[in-house]
């Protein structure tokens, strides 16, 4: 299957016009803490999902007396992927050992099982079972091994299909192995990203605007100006600040903020992965208690870009099958109007259930394709297409002095202020989020990791 990546670059068009001068209501708060408007925000972070809510929160934290500002396009946090996902915390089993997947996710996942439990969060560690087919053996034994060789090993237990049916007794009697995961659970992800966003509500110093999207950027001598506009109706004329630091964790639209600032022949394309999920009703089900996860198909690069279509449960115990993968194809020409096209393909559509009901019967065969009915879609941010193989979360660190045309000793004050772009940021993006927020804080901006 070929689709191809979109290249769409922000304002683009040139519809809205460089300038440098600050909304009222930013010059007022800036003054309120102190700080020269001439200098605007130390941090701005665009994109109000799970991760750049744990960017902020940790940037709040670490740099009280500097000011963080949160943009966020929407009307609420995290309506886009981070509200859209399966809401599990996975315990870092299926990337290459020492990728930054890998390692984010084990050191994610203890700082979220953390938080969760010091900031009274829903969640609850439910273990997992990779279920395996006799011919998909070798594919869970390399999961165990490679769960060992990790920097931090995953505990895990391989246990034959019987041992798996004492656990899960409505398994399918073909179920020959699996790979028992005992750190894997399930949280209320909504509930964790109002945690973050009330302790930023809290910090003297950040701030939380939403409704706003950024619509330019350009690189300054002193940081990055960022123009916005807030409201429903975006006009022409949109306020600016400028940024010492500026983080996009934008998510879907990384790419497409970054490549504002690139030349067309180096623009980043952007493939989108849709991930449907069925609620379900009926036999079949009542005494499972664990997550459960078929084997991808090992014989293509497809198994780095879905699990496979699982059973997880809510807070609430709801099951709840999903996400498949149906890869996106963008509409013709690189219009920046175009690049969410994607949110014409949020409504959930029956024509994706009995593919889906074949799937899950191949390891759960009492499931009946009448109890499943369409629930919710979310769309994953890719950085490869179809067969693309694996691809590492990427932490792109750029300079304004790069873009500049000036090489007056005033644009090396660049090199003090980054723009850290995240790009690729999937699953395990969510149970990630925390130790993202660490590695971007303490090792990108803090100077003591690589980017």
């Amino acid at each position: 299957m070929q689709v191809r990546g979109l290249t769409a670059a922000l304002n683009s068009s040139g519809r809205f016009k460089y300038k440098v001068r600050l909304p009222l209501g930013m010059t007022r708060w800036l003054l309120k803490r102190g700080q020269s408007p001439e200098y605007a925000v130390d941090f701005l972070v665009v994109g109000g999902g799970a991760v750049g809510l744990a960017i902020a929160h940790r940037l709040a934290r670490r740099f009280p007396d500097k000011s963080t500002y949160l943009v966020e396009r929407h009307p609420r946090p995290g309506e886009e992927t981070s509200s859209r996902n399966s809401e599990v915390i996975h315990a870092g089993l299926y990337y290459p050992p020492h990728s930054l997947k890998t390692r984010l996710c084990i050191r994610g996942r203890a700082l979220l099982y953390n938080h969760c439990a010091t900031h009274n969060i829903p969640h609850r560690k439910t273990g997992k079972l990779v279920l395996a087919h006799a011919h998909q053996r070798p594919y869970i034994a390399a999961l165990h091994a490679k769960a060992l060789a990790s920097h931090s090993p995953v505990p895990t237990k391989l246990i034959t299909g019987a041992e798996a049916r004492a656990l899960e007794p409505d398994l399918s009697p073909s179920i020959a192995a699996a790979l028992w995961s005992p750190e894997t659970g399930i949280l209320d992800s909504h509930a964790f990203m109002s945690s973050l966003e009330a302790a930023i509500a809290d910090s003297p110093a950040a701030e939380l605007v939403y409704a706003t999207p950024v619509v330019r950027i350009d690189p300054h001598a002193a940081g990055w100006v960022v123009q916005t506009v807030t409201g429903p109706e975006a006009t022409d004329s949109g306020d600016a600040l400028l940024a010492k630091t500026l983080i996009n964790a934008s998510g879907l639209s990384a790419p497409f903020l970054l490549n504002a600032l690139l030349p067309t022949e180096a623009r980043i394309p952007m493939f989108y992965a849709r991930g449907s999920y069925a609620s379900y009703k009926g036999p079949g089900t009542a005494r499972v208690s664990h997550l459960l996860y078929p084997c991808p198909d090992a014989t293509q690069s497809t198994a780095f870009q879905s699990l496979g279509t699982h059973l997880t449960l809510d807070m609430h115990g709801k099951v709840k099958f999903g996400p498949d993968l149906d890869w996106l194809a963008p509409p013709p020409g690189e219009d920046e109007d175009q690049v969410d096209f994607w949110a014409r393909h949020l409504v959930p559509s029956e024509e994706r259930l009995k593919v889906m009901h074949e799937a899950v019967t191949s390891y759960l065969p009492g499931i009946a394709l009448e109890g499943l009915a369409p629930d919710y879609c979310g769309i994953r941010p890719k950085l490869v297409g179809p067969g693309g193989g694996f691809q590492d979360f990427v932490f792109r660190v750029d300079h304004p002095q790069s873009f500049l045309k000036s090489s007056s000793p005033a644009a090396s004050e660049g090199n003090k202020t980054p723009m850290v772009s995240l790009l690729g940021i999937e699953s395990p993006g969510l149970t990630a989020s925390m130790a993202i927020a660490e590695h971007v804080v303490d090792g990108i901006l803090g100077g003591t990791d690589a980017s």
